[in-house]
């Protein structure tokens, strides 16, 4: 089993961890270091206990506030998830028929008619 030297708030101590664990620690370590470090700021020097218990409730704080949200997004997600397994249970929708007008032939036959007739004018302008 590993020692592992972690330095919180100033002060340092040699703890025992499992085999490749000892990243895990340092991060922990670190964590409690931050807020032992803002004890030690808004405080200032305190009984190694009291500062160790203070950041441990300050990090616990912080953890029951993060589960908390955890809990709100998971239900969400459960909602969701709700969702769309009824969406996906529903028969598709039918096929929406779309209907696109076309020109009658006849109007089709007067605008090529008059479009014949504006060349003609056309040229006969042209000519003179």
């Amino acid at each position: 089993m590993p020692q592992v030297e972690i330095a919180i708030g100033g002060r340092t101590f040699e703890v025992a961890c499992q085999d490749g664990e000892e990243h895990f620690l340092h991060s922990a370590a670190a964590m409690l270091d931050t807020e032992a470090a803002h004890l030690a700021d808004q405080i200032g020097r305190m009984p190694e206990a009291r500062m160790l218990l203070m950041a441990g409730l300050m990090l616990a704080d912080r953890t029951a506030g993060l589960e908390d949200k955890v809990r709100e997004l998971e239900a969400e997600a459960a909602k969701v998830r709700a969702q769309v397994e009824t969406l996906q249970m529903q028969p598709a929708p039918d096929p929406v028929r779309v209907e696109v007008p076309v020109v009658p032939a006849e109007v089709t036959d007067t605008l090529a008619e008059i479009a014949a007739r504006a060349e003609a004018l056309a040229d006969q302008v042209d000519a003179r």
